[in-house]
């Protein structure tokens, strides 16, 4: 309980210290990894059941040569693979706003800085750094953010384009 006391702690020191962009870039972070997420599920348990379906309602067709059964062969393969890229492109967007806001966390953190050297001076190195910090903590987040959804993205895209080749060719013609 105590760990979990210090590290609560941990982290709202560390997102008083990067500003409140940081907080907006914490939660798209947890907006993406959550769809991510939901991705995974959906290929591990209703992604099997629909391909399951598909598979037997045209292995169900006793006619699989014609133009028509090539337009729902094709049908199938298109419903299939709409199922497995619905939130990709939500996700990529999120992965891409990730490294705006930490340029905007940099933005403000440095107007932060300049504020307080035409107020104070030059001479006063703790609020400047305060500053410095608010500017270089929302940039890191961003680009932390944006690599491990990049890595995720990169998986379910492989994954979803490895599915979509594989049901084309089990909905053969023979």
């Amino acid at each position: 309980m105590v760990a979990l006391l210090d590290a609560y702690e941990a982290i709202l020191i560390f997102l008083e210290t990067g500003g409140d962009v940081l907080v907006v870039i914490g939660v798209t972070i947890l907006i993406m990894w959550m769809l991510i997420f939901e991705r995974i599920w959906f290929f591990q348990v209703p992604y099997r059941a629909n391909r399951r379906h598909t598979l037997m309602q045209w292995q169900g067709r006793t006619e699989r040569t014609s133009w028509y059964a090539q337009q729902i062969r094709q049908a199938l393969v298109s419903r299939d693979k709409q199922s497995l890229t619905t939130t990709l492109p939500m996700i990529q967007t999120l992965i891409s706003i990730c490294p705006l806001l930490g340029l905007l966390g940099t933005v403000t953190g440095m107007i932060e800085v300049f504020t307080s050297i035409s107020f104070v001076g030059t001479g006063n190195a703790r609020v400047m750094a305060s500053g410095v910090s608010k500017a270089t903590i929302p940039t890191m987040a961003g680009m932390v953010g944006a690599l491990s959804g990049l890595f995720a993205m990169t998986y379910l895209k492989r994954f979803a384009q490895r599915e979509s080749e594989l049901i084309e060719d089990r909905l053969t013609t023979d």
